[in-house]
């Protein structure tokens, strides 16, 4: 994992270099602005990586480069593909920054306080106007300084990734690239938005639906945005064949939902010293996720009734959260999930037995299915 660990020191590197010049851009608008800079700053100075990990690896997929970052290493593909690395990078950090614009819109949707151990964004404009004693709601100003952030994060996201495209040395890659990129934002923007809907409607659907329609909210507000996609954009960049993207979009979608499934548990059963929010969030937040669905169908009538009644209430007490947890854990939904997570990777793993990559990449792909769904945070 040398390679993936080195990758990770140069996306942070091209985001620090980034925020670095857009800092003498809004401080000559005003020093009111440095706060865009510093929250953005801390955002990004987090994080596990993985959208540019499997960008980088789904570029490596297609090109078979050596595993090296040694620009005088022996490499036996093209000259170009070596020389598109400082391209790949680059977008790999626009998908990093299009992540933190997200999280930021997250959190104010879903009114979390915490985001890595820190006040969320929101929550520190909150904190901000709070300490000035400024007029006016602390709340409301919290919320529209976090929108304005995420949405510069945003538009960040864009220059970063445009740049990265437009210095490949195929620009017919590079637009290929920019359409799996357009393609991912319309998803995780359905996504979301189903997620907030349903955590809205859920009493006017039909008990049966309800699982599939949790399943439908992590296929297009996480699956595809956290794996299949970046696999896809970095592959597009290095000229993937048809088979290749298939195969890849295979391996994918099983291994991000996975990947959300073990984030799912995560908020409701992690520890808050490893993930930086606080015990059973999610049910503060009153997430309907698969775990839920799956919980519920298994509850006793007036069990069932009292996860409804206290799911989303801001105010859950620990002993509430604990009570809520244990009736989860009861009603074998954890060990249910468990089981989903496990045949998921399975099939991420079995779709790149014949796959038509670099065995390089086969390895490190594997070796970051177990990472992201066995994490503890």
């Amino acid at each position: 994992m040398a390679e993936s660990a080195r990758l990770v020191d140069l996306i942070q590197a091209d985001l620090d270099k980034f925020v670095d010049g857009r800092e003498q851009q809004l401080l000559a608008i005003s020093p009111e602005l440095a706060p865009f800079v510093n929250y953005a700053r801390d955002l990004l100075g987090g994080g596990k990586r993985f959208r540019a990990l499997f960008c980088y690896w789904g570029w490596q997929a297609t090109t078979g480069l050596s595993t090296s970052f040694d620009p005088l290493a022996e490499m036996s593909t093209e000259q170009h593909h070596r020389n598109d690395l400082e391209s790949v990078v680059l977008a790999a950090s626009g998908l990093e920054m299009f992540h933190a614009a997200a999280l930021v819109h997250d959190d104010i949707m879903d009114r979390s306080d915490t985001r890595r151990g820190l006040p969320a964004v929101h929550k520190r404009f909150e904190q901000l106007h709070a300490r000035g004693r400024w007029i006016g709601n602390s709340a409301e100003f919290g919320q529209s300084g976090g929108l304005l952030l995420g949405d510069l994060l945003l538009g960040w996201s864009d220059e970063l990734f445009d740049e990265g495209v437009r210095t490949l040395s195929s620009a017919q890659s590079g637009l290929a690239a920019r359409a799996h990129f357009n393609h991912m934002r319309t998803e995780v923007t359905a996504g979301q938005y189903l997620d907030i809907h349903d955590e809205s409607a859920w009493q006017h659907f039909d008990e049966a639906d309800l699982l599939d329609r949790a399943h439908r909210v992590i296929v297009y507000k996480s699956a595809k945005y956290s794996v299949e996609a970046p696999l896809a954009i970095g592959a597009a960049m290095g000229g993937a064949t048809d088979e290749q993207l298939a195969a890849l979009r295979q391996f994918g979608l099983p291994l991000g939902i996975a990947y959300q499934l073990r984030d799912d548990l995560l908020g409701v059963f992690g520890d808050p010293s490893l993930t930086g929010k606080p015990a059973g969030d999610d049910l503060r937040e009153g997430k309907r996720t698969v775990l839920i669905a799956i919980a519920r169908t298994a509850l006793a009538t007036n069990s069932r009734s009292l996860l409804d009644e206290l799911l989303g209430d801001p105010e859950l007490t620990d002993q509430q959260v604990r009570m809520l947890q244990a009736s989860i854990r009861e009603s074998g939904a954890v060990e249910n999930v468990e089981g989903i997570i496990a045949k998921n990777v399975d099939l991420a793993r079995l779709a790149l037995v014949d796959a038509p990559i670099s065995r390089a990449a086969r390895e490190q792909l594997l070796i970051l299915a177990g990472a992201v769904t066995q994490r503890t945070a």
